[in-house]
């Protein structure tokens, strides 16, 4: 079951920061490499050096640690990774940034802290118990495939992680999204509870594909963060 501290991150007002959905950036690039019969064959496709490079820090946002973002290198985002079934993510989370309750349908997750202090919560599936880390400077989790999980930067300062995915195509599903595509009545259902105001409860969830969100009251008040700041 669920524990009460990741149930209340799970259905926290969220604001996010950016639009974090993967847009193929070359399409023909792509679909030469996944036609590619040889490493030869690639290699003649990859001409330069430099598309052998992914910069994480191009077109990089100013805000991107307010209240965070998630950068992907896959397929889409850097063509050289197609075909070696893998995604890296950059994480980054301001003071008592989160990443919403998720999953990924087709990868396992394996994150690594290199600064801050960042909390994660993990179900696996029914009946097994809520797993919580701490990840701190060279700290690692696994996110198992399939598995819901959160994380919050519990700190004041900013929280950097790397992610590794065995997908170049992992797929993110947002939980609350997700719920929220379903009939009025099967929600009210889902929560035992017949009279729950589905449109007002969820009228402030935002699109899915975004980033980061604020995290718990208790972090933004520790830290002095307001609500509306953005």
């Amino acid at each position: 079951m669920i524990n009460h501290l990741f149930a209340t991150i799970l259905f926290l007002p969220l604001a996010y920061a950016m639009d974090k959905l993967d847009k193929t950036v070359n399409q023909d690039l792509v679909s030469r490499l996944k036609l590619a019969a040889t490493v030869y064959d690639r290699h003649n496709i990859l001409t330069k050096d430099e598309d052998w490079i992914y910069d994480f820090n191009s077109a990089e946002p100013t805000d991107s640690f307010k209240p965070g973002s998630v950068k992907n290198a896959n397929a889409a985002t850097f063509p050289a990774m197609v075909g070696h079934g893998m995604t890296i993510a950059q994480l980054k989370l301001g003071p008592c940034a989160m990443l919403p309750a998720h999953y990924h349908p087709r990868a396992a997750n394996m994150v690594v802290a290199i600064t801050g202090n960042t909390t994660t919560w993990m179900v696996n599936e029914n009946a097994v118990r809520t797993v919580s880390t701490t990840l701190t400077p060279g700290k690692m989790t696994i996110f198992p495939t399939g598995s819901i999980h959160s994380m919050q930067n519990n700190g004041c300062d900013d929280a950097y992680l790397i992610s590794a995915l065995n997908s170049e195509d992992t797929g993110t599903m947002n939980i609350v999204n997700g719920l929220w595509s379903i009939r009025d009545d099967m929600i009210r259902a889902a929560f035992g509870n017949p009279t729950l105001d589905v449109k007002t409860t969820g009228k402030d969830i935002p699109e899915v594909g975004t980033g980061s969100t604020y995290g718990s009251d208790e972090c933004m008040n520790r830290c002095g963060i307001s609500k509306g700041k953005t």
